[in-house]
């Protein structure tokens, strides 16, 4: 736009058209003089000014940067010189604009050489300058002049206006422009710390605060502190580790302990669930790929075992792999070596393994579904971690701690009374440190008062679907069957099934091809076309009806859980509800 285009618009509609181009001009990436000239050409070209000037002062009042529009670069700075310190004082000091009508006649320039500012006929010009600010603070000047007449129309209180804002938007240009230099220059300061492995004191000391070093860990039992012990002398060697217990109990945070106690502590701890991936996703996030190696493979990208170099590489639920994947970790283990996906050239790493499984891989390797040498490979040092009910001293202190978190991200003051730690002692926890989290999050998110009682927890109110699945100590077992492969638990409370409804004639329904049940008991074939399916057995002096109400009840009226308790599917249970006309309750 140039300045005949720009003065045919209406004054108020030519400032917002000027702040809208100085706005994208001042966004864009470029050095900040080259950004501040432009901002001042494009002033040439809404405003009537001949020079223009932007003076960025340090915490002294002195120049640091003079960017000039009419003149070169190189003079702007002895342009700015020539004004007087009187003028530029007062902008600094009221932190308002100035106007000067005819700067020849003003006792501000008294006694100042003004020769080189305008033409040699001596024709007079008058000047605008107006304060650049951060926050309350005058960081600069934007000054621009123009011819001075009697007869000129030109209204300045428009022009110091449309100059105000337009310092304004560099004042906030430049804060942004501090706001990134400081910030990059701390993750230079950063980055060059971690290059020379210099981990912050206070880092370390929060670390040593914790249980034997091991950040994250709570508790003082004897099973943990054997664990603590074990973990303290082996992670001075280089030897692979194998993590073995039973799931939630905290085998990521043990991992963690051994790269945190060995000399690897400055290098890089990188951490990845196998079983989370299927092979091919595994493949390329552990060994990378070469750009092209497959669609999608749009650049080069580095793997987990690259990334780990000099470190510690954790590889949790490393049970849970293919044989086929098996065989190529195992060079890796060997070796340290391997290729990226669809590449030729071999890598050389070397990386501390630190593996971790909840499988039985003694069986696994006795059926053929793990390889044995793989086996031996990652088993040098086998440490067990110890389950929550080996750890009943903990359980408190794990409580509490997991309340303090929950208070801190909520913001309240919330606490467990004794009853609260009664029913906490009461429960096996099977699913361990994971479900004794889950617990206590729920239950303090439903809690009624600051101090949580018996009552606020689900078990205490028949709600708690744990004990569902984990229900596997029942003297009269439904049906005579046992949850597969669970440990008998004791129950803290046990839901009251309702007296049945009076029994109704069955209804006859078309035959359905079903998998026969686990166990059949002989039915008549008139009662239910589908009785071969739906038969819960006859072990005690309940009837069958009573036998599946009571583990509808039990399982909160989902068919699924119900199926699980009766060992039946969901479709047997479907047939029984149907033979004994049993209505599904909704919650």
């Amino acid at each position: 736009m140039n300045t005949a285009q720009a003065r045919a618009f209406d004054p108020s509609e030519s400032a917002l058209v000027g702040i809208y181009e100085i706005s994208k001009l001042l966004a864009s990436p470029n050095r900040l003089e080259k950004t501040l000239a432009g901002v001042l050409a494009l002033l040439s070209s809404f405003l009537d000014m001949r020079h223009g000037l932007i003076a960025l002062l340090d915490t002294h009042g002195d120049p640091e940067v003079v960017v000039g529009s009419g003149w070169s670069e190189g003079n702007a700075k002895k342009f700015f010189e020539h004004l007087p310190e009187r003028a530029v004082g007062q902008i600094v000091a009221t932190k308002m604009p100035l106007v000067v009508e005819n700067v020849a006649a003003s006792p501000l320039f008294e006694g100042t050489d003004l020769s080189e500012w305008g033409p040699t006929d001596g024709q007079p010009f008058s000047l605008i300058g107006v304060p650049i600010k951060e926050a309350d603070a005058v960081v600069g000047t934007l000054t621009v002049d123009r011819v001075y007449s009697d007869r000129s129309s030109v209204r300045f209180d428009h022009d110091v206006r449309f100059l105000t804002m337009i310092a304004n938007l560099v004042g906030q240009t430049l804060r942004l422009h501090k706001l990134i230099a400081r910030d990059r220059e701390r993750l230079m300061q950063e980055k060059a710390r971690l290059e020379k492995g210099d981990r912050p004191a206070a880092h370390s000391a929060h670390i040593e605060a914790r249980l034997d070093g091991i950040k994250g860990i709570v508790g003082e039992s004897p099973a943990v502190r054997a664990v603590v012990d074990k973990i303290r002398i082996v992670a001075k060697a280089k030897s692979t580790v194998l993590l073995r217990g039973e799931s939630g109990t905290g085998k990521e945070l043990f991992a963690a302990a051994l790269h945190n106690l060995s000399p690897r502590q400055s290098k890089p701890f990188v951490k990845l669930n196998c079983a989370a991936l299927p092979e091919s996703v595994l493949e390329s996030e552990l060994f990378g790929h070469e750009r092209g190696a497959f669609t999608g493979a749009a650049a080069l990208r580095k793997g987990r075992f690259e990334l780990a170099d000099g470190g510690t590489l954790f590889l949790d639920e490393i049970g849970d792999i293919t044989p086929a994947f098996q065989a190529k970790l195992l060079r890796v283990l060997q070796e340290g070596e391997f290729e990226r996906v669809g590449g030729t050239r071999t890598m050389k790493v070397d990386v501390r393994f630190v593996c971790a499984t909840n499988r039985n891989l003694e069986e696994a390797v006795q059926k053929g579904e793990f390889r044995a040498d793989l086996y031996y490979r990652i088993s040098v040092v086998p440490i067990f971690l110890p389950p929550l009910r080996d750890r009943r001293g903990d359980l408190a202190p794990l409580a509490n701690e997991f309340l303090r978190r929950f208070n801190n991200e909520q913001n309240v003051h919330l606490s467990f009374s004794d009853s609260a730690m009664e029913v906490l002692s009461e429960c096996n926890f099977p699913g361990n440190i994971r479900e004794l989290e889950n617990c206590v999050y729920r239950t303090a998110t439903l809690a009624r008062n600051d101090s949580i009682v018996d009552k606020d927890f689900s078990c205490r109110n028949d709600g708690c679907l744990s004990s569902v699945l984990w229900n596997g100590s029942r003297e009269s077992t439904i049906g005579g069957l046992h949850p597969p492969s669970f440990t008998p638990l004791p129950i803290v409370s046990k839901p009251q099934a309702p007296p049945p409804p009076p029994a109704r004639p069955p209804v006859a329904r078309p035959p359905v091809v079903e998998e026969p049940a686990p166990v059949v008991a002989a039915q008549p074939a008139a009662a239910c076309p589908g009785a071969e399916n739906c038969t819960v057995i006859e072990t005690d002096h309940r009837s069958d009806r009573d036998k599946l109400i009571e583990a509808m009840e039990q399982a909160g009226w989902v068919k699924a859980k119900a199926a699980r308790l009766l060992g039946l599917t969901p479709r047997q249970i479907g047939y029984a509800l149907q033979k004994y006309d049993i209505p599904v309750k909704k919650f």
